[in-house]
């Protein structure tokens, strides 16, 4: 059984309560899917624990990318003083390894990008859009898994092909402030789950190592409404 796990954004707790789960139910491969630090407290030790994970397949997110080249970022003095912290707490080697990976993957008939196969920005969203033939390109497998919205849903997107969204580990946005993510079984079936897990240690360390950063109380505020 396969675990998907996307955007966890440095919420140590959440993942760890996500990766309780995910065991429990069988899983014992993982696909990673990109934006493991920035944007929370916990960012060495998220990416610590995701590396002595076992089977495991990665994918770069934009926030890994930002994180590697500060002028590809929002020009936004929130986003850039996130960055700059974030960097401080992973170290130079640990970045450039997060932005060499792969944009991109394909395993078992199924594509794993993190936003759409064109872009790490431009994503799907719950409801049908006139933008999903462009955003799934020439694609030829039968289903596209990818996050960035923090917005967890299955559908049917053109040509039949599943488009499906595990929503997001450490910083849901569809208004449940559990932690999200999905398994996908033996016969293909994607199973959507989530798991309740300390919310208040995790903004106790933002606001312990952070204060009052614009950056961080915006993190607060996302994770106590589970809203943008």
């Amino acid at each position: 059984m396969l675990a998907l796990l996307y955007d966890i954004h440095g919420n140590l707790p959440a993942l760890e309560a996500v990766l309780a789960d995910a065991r429990g139910a069988g899983a014992q491969r993982f696909l990673l899917g990109g934006d493991y630090a920035l944007f929370g407290p916990f960012a060495a030790e998220t990416v610590r624990t995701l590396r002595g994970l076992g089977e495991v397949s990665w994918i770069r997110g934009n926030v890994d990318r930002w994180s590697a080249h500060p002028d590809e970022a929002p020009d936004d003095e929130l986003v850039q003083e996130a960055i700059s912290d974030c960097r401080a707490a992973l170290g130079e080697r640990v970045i450039e390894e997060l932005d060499a990976l792969d944009e991109q993957l394909v395993l078992d008939g199924v594509r794993y990008c993190h936003a759409s196969p064109i872009s790490d920005l431009r994503s799907f969203m719950p409801e049908r859009s006139d933008e999903d033939d462009e955003l799934l390109a020439d694609v030829g497998e039968r289903r596209v898994v990818f996050g960035h919205t923090h917005l967890a849903f299955s559908r049917r997107g053109p040509r039949e092909i599943d488009l499906v969204n595990p929503g997001s580990v450490g910083l849901p946005l569809d208004g449940d402030r559990r932690a999200a993510y999905a398994l996908v079984r033996d016969d293909g079936s994607v199973h959507q789950r989530r798991v309740a897990y300390d919310l208040d240690a995790v903004i106790a360390a933002l606001r312990e190592r952070f204060g009052e950063k614009p950056w961080a109380q915006r993190s607060v505020n996302r994770l106590q409404t589970a809203r943008p």
